[in-house]
């Protein structure tokens, strides 16, 4: 009869066996970052072959500065076939051009529970980069405390992770060899708390480091955005002074990463609970930023946002005002907002820039 023809049950069960692997790639990853890692740090502690423990430890030691002098990138590891599992799951895709011959600083956002869209597209070649971008050496930026958790650390170095501080940002960007891009996630643990599916919450710092660290070196501002990276995930949040949110803060304060309770689905079932993301697009895109601009903490992500927001299916603010972009801006120290702002319909309690 008519109608279009059925495809062929080979390329049925082709496809099939590729969104399984998929799947279990990307469960692969997550388990990885949260179970694996830090259990064999634990057992380099606590094994007990003990001379074992106390080489690998000497070793630590002996390259405590390591991860602020370049760490130890692993093209071998970037290039695995298995990132390129993850990154077609949701999928992930990423548009950001960078001129040749020129250091850049790429701020980015949001943050959301992993960075997945910043992990695949900087920290693997799961989308081509030095293919894309050829002559840049990706870094993104992580916590100072990563480094030093045994395997853990050498895990997040191959992969071209560096410590977000003074030391380990201004050797990179010293090279003598340009094409060097640092990604650093600006709205940190805290924008993670604010993590929304459908709303685009940004937080940004009263320290401006970046900014600052890109004029240093006269590297160029690259404004990064991440649509999709919220809806991974779902996340239980908590109401403003209760006793949970402020243990979300107290540790953050410590550790400086808040933990949350999040989920996705299962990995045989897609309407159950587990730590499986939800197939949602990522895309991450980018733009250069005027250097002329006056208060580029607040100009930069809201241009890029309008421009790139109805490509990635997010509906215009008259007719979604949950799917609005709001700058939300903390002073140093304060672990919550303080006064309204209305940069847009969506409001988030805050303090403006002066």
């Amino acid at each position: 009869g008519a109608g279009s023809p059925r495809p062929p049950r080979s390329s049925t069960m082709n496809t099939l066996q590729k969104q399984w692997l998929e799947a279990v790639r990307t469960y692969q990853h997550v388990f990885v970052l949260l179970f694996v890692v830090p259990l064999f740090s634990l057992l380099v502690l606590f094994t007990s072959l003990w001379w074992l423990s106390v080489l690998y430890l000497v070793g630590l030691f002996l390259g405590w500065d390591t991860p602020s002098q370049g760490g130890r990138p692993s093209e071998w590891m970037r290039k695995q076939t298995f990132w390129k599992h993850l990154s077609d799951y949701s999928p992930i895709k990423e548009t950001v051009e960078l001129p040749p011959n020129w250091n850049y600083v790429l701020g980015a956002h949001p943050h959301g529970i992993m960075c997945t869209g910043i992990f695949c597209n900087f920290l693997t070649e799961s989308n081509g980069f030095s293919q894309r971008l050829h002559g840049h050496r990706p870094w993104t930026a992580t916590l100072d405390s990563l480094f030093r958790l045994p395997v853990y650390h050498g895990y997040i170095m191959s992969l071209g992770m560096c410590p977000g501080n003074h030391q380990g940002l201004d050797f990179i960007l010293s090279q003598p060899q340009l094409g060097q891009a640092v990604v650093i996630i600006v709205g940190g643990a805290h924008e993670c708390l604010s993590m929304v599916p459908g709303e685009h919450h940004l937080t940004l710092q009263e320290q401006k480091g970046f900014l600052h660290l890109a004029l240093r070196h006269g590297a160029a501002l690259v404004s990064v955005y991440s649509f999709g990276e919220n809806g991974i995930f779902s996340l239980k949040t908590f109401a403003t002074g209760s006793w949970q949110h402020l243990c979300q803060i107290t540790f953050k304060k410590l550790l400086g990463f808040a933990p949350c309770v999040f989920w996705g689905r299962g990995l045989f079932s897609a309407t159950s609970w587990g730590l499986l993301p939800f197939a949602v697009p990522i895309t991450t895109v980018g733009e250069r930023l005027s250097p002329h601009l006056c208060h580029p903490v607040l100009q930069w992500a809201a241009p890029l946002f309008e421009e790139h927001r109805a490509s990635c299916g997010v509906a215009p603010l008259l007719t979604s005002p949950s799917s609005s972009l709001a700058l939300c801006h903390l002073p140093h120290g304060a672990t919550e907002p303080l006064i309204p702002c209305t940069l847009t319909s969506t409001y988030c309690h805050t303090l403006l820039l002066q």
